[in-house]
């Protein structure tokens, strides 16, 4: 392990990515709020203002991605398709096998630079979560209860309140609904074999009524699909706290463009259609298990300097402040306020790490667990 790897791995230098990114993150979340009155004078404005401040938030967990993991990204697509990225806007589907499958998504929609705009289709729980969840609020997150007959009216409604969003967007969606593991995984394939549906390797069955929601409500707004489907080499399972670490991993990310008029709009027609997606997908991944590859030309989109500029910014403000506020403390050698400033690290330490462990797969949603997934649609 050589010296700039060992001080990745100390928990000091954790901490202290921890503490800027949660306050800078809160203090962006309150001048969010300040953009409230904003809306209802010019809605554009404040989506524009608001797409900043987000980027401001998200691109620091992709700089730790980028610039301290190192992680590198290879791009599986045709170059037609390469050069339409981040020039229209499009649902992004994404698979849903990894701890850090979303910040890979961020880190593509940040390489074509529409990561401030983006929207995901997140559980309403995450709304709750400081920082992200605040975040998202204020860019329109589409937020679902995972209980049908409540989100289909509430999701169709926030879809329609991002048509007309003045930014280039990508809407992602994990369309199996839940992260894959063993047993939620043999749960779906029993729904398949009572459906007659082929079974998948890969993947658990996607739930069509998001995704047909999805591109009923975006048809004319969206003009494509991209098909993405994300691995890593050497059988590496990544994790955020890996990353935090400054391990380095290799994402091989595969997209195919697929024109949105080429779509059925009938509901139970694009049910069929996404169920052939997925064995499509399925079969991408088989290949890539055999051959370490997917198929198709290359690329390497280039790390954009932003996101590490906006994080060198927010530490400049930040840690310096308190370096003076703990030389002071020390200097003052009170026990009560070096044990206050003891216990603020530990509630910083246990908040993110109470955070991180939103990723973590054992640690998951139990949705895709129960045995009522029979009924899965």
């Amino acid at each position: 392990m050589g010296v700039l790897q060992f001080v990745k791995s100390q928990f000091l230098c954790h901490l202290l990515i921890c503490y800027v990114f949660l306050a800078s993150g809160l203090i962006i979340n309150f001048l969010q709020l300040f953009t409230l009155p904003l809306w209802p004078i010019d809605k554009q404005l404040y989506r524009k203002v608001n797409c900043r401040l987000g980027y401001s938030i998200a691109s620091q967990m992709v700089a730790l991605l980028d610039w301290w993991s190192g992680t590198e990204c290879t791009l599986y697509t045709d170059p037609q398709s390469c050069q339409l990225f981040g020039k229209e806007n499009a649902i992004v589907i994404l698979n849903h096998n990894f701890e850090i499958d979303f910040l890979c998504g961020w880190t593509f929609c940040e390489r074509f630079g529409v990561l401030g705009s983006s929207k995901v289709l997140a559980k309403k729980e995450l709304s709750y979560v400081p920082v992200i969840g605040w975040m998202w609020y204020f860019l329109e997150i589409v937020f679902c209860k995972r209980k049908w007959e409540e989100d289909r009216r509430t999701v169709a409604q926030s879809l329609q309140n991002i048509r007309d969003y003045p930014e280039n967007y990508w809407f992602l969606l994990h369309c199996e609904g839940t992260r894959f593991t063993e047993k939620k995984h043999q749960i779906s394939m029993q729904v398949a074999e009572a459906k007659g549906l082929p079974k998948l390797k890969h993947h658990l069955l996607p739930r069509t009524k998001g995704f047909c929601i999805t591109a009923q409500n975006l048809r004319n707004s969206v003009t494509a699909v991209y098909d993405s489907t994300i691995n890593f080499r050497n059988n590496e399972n990544p994790t955020l706290l890996g990353v935090l670490s400054g391990k380095k991993y290799h994402a091989d990310l595969y997209v195919r463009r697929i024109p949105m008029d080429t779509i059925p709009e009938v509901e139970a027609e694009c049910s069929a259609w996404l169920h052939k997606l997925y064995q499509e997908k399925d079969a991408f991944q088989e290949q890539y298990c055999k051959t370490g590859r997917f198929p198709g030309p290359t690329a390497h989109p280039p790390r954009r300097i932003w996101p590490l500029l906006n994080w060198l910014f927010w530490a400049s403000v930040l840690l310096y402040p308190l370096f003076r506020l703990l030389v002071t403390l020390i200097s003052a050698g009170s026990s009560v306020t070096l044990l206050s400033f003891a216990a603020l690290c530990v509630a910083v330490s246990v908040g993110v790490r109470w955070m991180i462990a939103v990723t973590e797969i054992d640690k998951g949603s139990t949705y895709g667990d129960r045995a009522g997934q029979q009924k899965q649609d």
